[in-house]
């Protein structure tokens, strides 16, 4: 089960999520989510630490975008795991709930 970390960049709240994001994890996980959403003006996902990803997970993320852009408020998803980023190629929903690359996390990560 994936477990949430929360974080503090300047004004951005975020989570990570660490562990697997499944359909065994998927609706705790979808809850904690929309409930960090809902108390927050903006949010932002790292899912670098997410080792198990299947389509169940995909539903979690479009549902949290969804919810987002029904509150009108601000969402990112970053620093993919590979394989967050190999099932949102196959789907071919990169477009959708890939902010960052797997390339650019790890470029990122060595200029900080």
């Amino acid at each position: 089960m994936a477990t949430n970390r929360h974080f503090q960049h300047a004004e951005n709240h975020g989570l990570s999520l660490v562990g697997e994001l499944n359909i065994y994890s998927a609706a705790t996980v979808r809850t904690e989510l929309l409930q960090a959403l809902e108390s927050r003006q903006q949010l932002e996902v790292d899912l670098e630490g997410v080792e198990d990803f299947d389509t169940a997970g995909v539903q979690v993320l479009l549902v949290l975008k969804a919810e987002a852009a029904r509150q009108n408020k601000p969402i990112n998803f970053v620093r993919h795991s590979v394989a967050v980023w190999e099932v949102l190629e196959l789907l071919n929903l990169v477009g959708d709930l890939g902010d960052s690359s797997p390339d650019m996390a790890s470029q990122e990560e060595g200029f900080q």
